[in-house]
C-alpha cells in the first residue's frame, strides 16, 4: 500500500519518532524491570502505526504476556524478537484483523521501527540484570566481610574462654574424685557435663573462625562421604528417611583435610534431617572436574525463607529451639569451606526442600 501524498509520509514518521521518543522515556525513568513499563511500551507502539485504531500489540518476554487488547482470530502481523545477552527470549507483534488488511498494510520503516523497539526491550532487560547481579555481588562482599569482622571477634573469644574453661572442669573432676556425698555428686556431675558442652561451643566458634589448623591431604572423597552417611545410618532410620549417595566421577582425588570435611559433611546431613520429613528422600551427589569437586545434599523438608538465606551462615543464627542447636553448625561449614579456598551455597529445591552446594579446589 502506498501513500497518497508525501504529507501523510511525514504524518507516518513523526508518529514513529514520537512512539521512539515516549518509549526510551519510559525506559530511562524506570528503577526495576516492572510489567507497566511493557504496558506503557506497547500502548506507545499501538499509536506509531498506520491504522492505529484496528492495531493489537502483543508483547511476550520473560515471564510477562501483555496485550494492548484481545487478538482477533485471525491476523496478519509484523514481529520482532527480543534478544536478552545473545539469546532469544519473547517478541514483540503488531496485529491487524485479516479480514480487513493484508500483509501488504504494513509499511517497510514500520517493521523497522519494531525491530528497534525489540532491541530496546532487550536492553532495558540486561541493564537491571546487570543491576541486580551487582547488587548480590556487592551483598555477598558485604556478608563476607561481616563474617570476616566477627570471625576475628569470635577467634578472640574462643581463645579467652578456653583457659578459665579448663580450670573449672579440672577443679569440678577433682572434687568429683574426692567426694563422698551423692547430692553433691550429682551437681558437680552437673557442671562437668556443662563445661565440657562449653567447650564443644568453644572449638566450633574456633572452626568458624577458622583458628583450627588443617592438614592438607591427598583423600579419596568418595571414602569420606561413605563414612559420614554410613555414621549417620541410624539418624537416617529413625525418620525412615532414605539416603541416595550419587557419584558422578570415581575416584575423586582431592588435597583437603579430611577430618574437617567430614565435619562439614555431619553438620550439612544432620540439618537436611532435622528439616526432612517422615519417609522422604536425602540426595547426595559428588562430581568433579579439572579443578573443583562439587558436593550437592538436597533435602524435601521446609526449606529455607529467601528472608534468612544470607543470615544462615551467621554465627549464633539458628530458626532450631535452645536445645536443639546454638546456631553455630552452618558458621562452622562456612569457615572450613572458606579455609578450604571454596565455596558454599544454598537454593530451593523444588517442589519443596533446600540445596546446599558445596565447591572445593582439587588442589
Amino acid at each position: 500500500m502506498k501513500f497518497a501524498a508525501p504529507e501523510e509520509k511525514l504524518k507516518e514518521r513523526v508518529k514513529e519518532l514520537t512512539c521512539l521518543y515516549e518509549i526510551l522515556k519510559t525506559i530511562s525513568q524506570s528503577n526495576c524491570i516492572e510489567k507497566k513499563v511493557f504496558k506503557k511500551i506497547i500502548s506507545s507502539t499501538k499509536k506509531a502505526w498506520r491504522f492505529t485504531e484496528d492495531a493489537v500489540v502483543e508483547l511476550q518476554v520473560l515471564e510477562y504476556s501483555i496485550t494492548s487488547a484481545a487478538i482477533f482470530d485471525e491476523t496478519i502481523y509484523q514481529i520482532s524478537p527480543v534478544t536478552i545477552e545473545n539469546t532469544k527470549a519473547g517478541f514483540i507483534k503488531v496485529h491487524y484483523p485479516k479480514e480487513k488488511y493484508t500483509q501488504g498494510s504494513f509499511l517497510d520503516d514500520e517493521q523497522k521501527l519494531l525491530d528497534t523497539i525489540a532491541f530496546e526491550i532487550g536492553n532495558y532487560i540486561e541493564k537491571f540484570r546487570k543491576i541486580e547481579k551487582e547488587m548480590l555481588l556487592i551483598k555477598s562482599a558485604e556478608r563476607n566481610d561481616r563474617l570476616s569482622i566477627l570471625g576475628e571477634i569470635t577467634a578472640g573469644i574462643a581463645h579467652e574462654l578456653n583457659t578459665p574453661l579448663g580450670n573449672i572442669l579440672g577443679y569440678a573432676e577433682l572434687i568429683k574424685d574426692s567426694n563422698t556425698d551423692p547430692e553433691i555428686d550429682s551437681d558437680i556431675s552437673t557442671i562437668i557435663n556443662s563445661v565440657i558442652y562449653s567447650r564443644e561451643i568453644v572449638k566450633k566458634l574456633m572452626f568458624f573462625a577458622c583458628e583450627m589448623p588443617h592438614q592438607l591431604k591427598e583423600t579419596d572423597i568418595k571414602a569420606i562421604i561413605n563414612f559420614a552417611s554410613s555414621f549417620l545410618r541410624q539418624n537416617f532410620q529413625k525418620k525412615d528417611i532414605k539416603s541416595i549417595i550419587v557419584f558422578e566421577n570415581d575416584p575423586i582425588i582431592a588435597r583437603v583435610d579430611s577430618i574437617q570435611i567430614t565435619q562439614v559433611l555431619f553438620n550439612l546431613l544432620i540439618n537436611a534431617i532435622h528439616a526432612s520429613p517422615e519417609k522422604s528422600t536425602i540426595n547426595t551427589k559428588v562430581s568433579s572436574d579439572t579443578e573443583n569437586i562439587m558436593i550437592i545434599i538436597e533435602d524435601q523438608g521446609h526449606g529455607i525463607p529467601e528472608n534468612i538465606k544470607q543470615k544462615i551462615f551467621e554465627p549464633f543464627f539458628t530458626t532450631k529451639s535452645v536445645t536443639d542447636g546454638c546456631g553455630l553448625g552452618l558458621s562452622v561449614v562456612h569457615g572450613i569451606i572458606k579455609n578450604h579456598k571454596g565455596e558454599i551455597t544454598v537454593q530451593d529445591n523444588h517442589p519443596t526442600g533446600a540445596i546446599f552446594k558445596v565447591k572445593i579446589p582439587l588442589n
